[in-house]
């Protein structure tokens, strides 16, 4: 199964390198908060365009029945702590990016933060929502050798309190880059030209996830110089959103950056798979 799901991951990455760029530019306000109401933002879509209003929210059973997966309810998170436990499990640790990988001090955020964009375009870390139960990030990288800089890549796994919730997630990080197509991600790193691409189950080799949408611009850093490569694709299943983010260095290659993406995506799909799939 794992093999299986990391080969169909091709695709999508693909598509995204191809296409990242076709939802850049700017846009007017910012995202809708998740579970905040029942209108929406203009939310973008695989074709290019926009549509009004909220995000479908599926049931499991149909929105999960083409993957081959049959969620169990009973594996479903109710509380913080039940969150918390089942993002430390998905969330990639460094031997799955690739040989070599390491942990980065620090290795894990506080699940009690998230980052949020603000409307000046820069990151900032704030306490949870109400919809949300917990978000984890873990740390790694590839460290630099042989005259090449390090690869830097990050893990996230945040879990919903509802599938509506981890919807207005998907259709935010895509206004997102709309909104803000250059941003501040800490101080001293930021991206420029930052383009996303959405795309629903079935739709441009998305065959491993209910949602996915991926994203890639140009990476500065005031230690590490740039134009460096980013790139970052994220996936829905259920109320659970898990993400990879990536960032490459002098002398690393964008395939490179990009190949350490998908072993770390493909064992976080696995890994949701494993611990939320029903017994058969």
């Amino acid at each position: 199964m794992y093999r299986r799901r990391v080969r169909l991951c091709v695709g999508v990455l693909s598509a995204g390198l191809l296409l990242a760029g076709c939802s850049g530019g700017s846009g007017d306000g910012a995202a809708k908060p998740a579970g905040s109401g029942s209108t929406g933002p203009k939310i973008p879509t695989a074709s290019g365009g926009t549509r009004s209003g909220a995000p479908p929210s599926p049931t499991p059973s149909a929105s999960t029945a083409g993957l081959g997966f049959t969620p169990d309810p009973g594996r479903i998170p109710k509380t913080r702590a039940e969150a918390l436990r089942l993002a430390r499990a998905i969330a990639a640790t460094p031997a799955k990016w690739g040989p070599g990988y390491v942990r980065r001090t620090p290795y894990e955020s506080d699940p009690g933060l998230r980052p949020v964009l603000g409307a000046d375009c820069v990151w900032q870390l704030k306490p949870l929502p109400a919809t949300v139960l917990t978000t984890l990030t873990r740390y790694s990288e590839l460290p630099a050798e042989d005259g090449k800089g390090p690869i830097r890549v990050a893990a996230v796994v945040t879990v919903h309190r509802t599938v509506k919730d981890a919807d207005w997630e998907m259709a935010g990080t895509l206004e997102e880059a709309l909104r803000c197509p250059d941003q501040q991600l800490r101080r001293g790193e930021r991206i420029t030209e930052l383009g996303s691409l959405g795309a629903g189950f079935g739709l441009l080799g998305n065959l491993t996830a209910e949602d996915m949408l991926t994203e890639g611009g140009k990476y500065y850093s005031d230690d590490l110089g740039g134009p460096h490569h980013y790139y970052s694709t994220q996936s829905r299943w259920g109320q659970v959103t898990i993400a990879a983010f990536g960032k490459g260095s002098e002398g690393r290659s964008a395939d490179e950056v990009n190949t350490a993406l998908l072993q770390g995506a493909g064992a976080m799909v696995s890994r949701v798979e494993s611990e939320l799939g029903a017994s058969r």
